[in-house]
């Protein structure tokens, strides 16, 4: 696994289809949580506070065929349009569309929600 020096490296490391997707989740993130940011456990958290990780927020997280974002205490949020999915422990998240091949449509996968569709 690579590391990362910021979310920023991170970020740009993704293949596009993945890039478009994060980068429409950063500027939501960063409005709410400004510079809480940093690349811990190899993916990009938001945290409380200046040590990340200690008071986790919020994450992004890429697999090879999605873009997980996720709530570290989501579980606790009300959350009436179901987008968020239980995780473990306290945490919830959405997935994104998976990606798929430039011009293929993209798998159908039961039970995940879009993170396009977090705004």
């Amino acid at each position: 696994m690579a590391k990362f020096a910021t979310v920023r490296d991170y970020l740009a490391s993704l293949p596009e289809s993945q890039r478009e997707i994060t980068g429409e989740l950063l500027p939501l993130i960063e409005a709410a949580l400004p510079g809480a940011g940093a690349v811990w456990q190899g993916h990009p958290v938001w945290s409380l506070g200046p040590a990340p990780g200690r008071t986790p927020v919020c994450y992004v997280k890429a697999y090879s065929a999605y873009v997980t974002f996720g709530f570290w205490r989501g579980q606790e949020i009300a959350d009436p349009s179901g987008r968020l999915e239980p995780g473990a422990r306290q945490m919830a998240g959405a997935c994104s569309v998976p990606v798929a091949p430039t011009g293929a449509a993209p798998p159908a996968i039961p039970g995940v929600h879009g993170a396009r569709r977090l705004r």
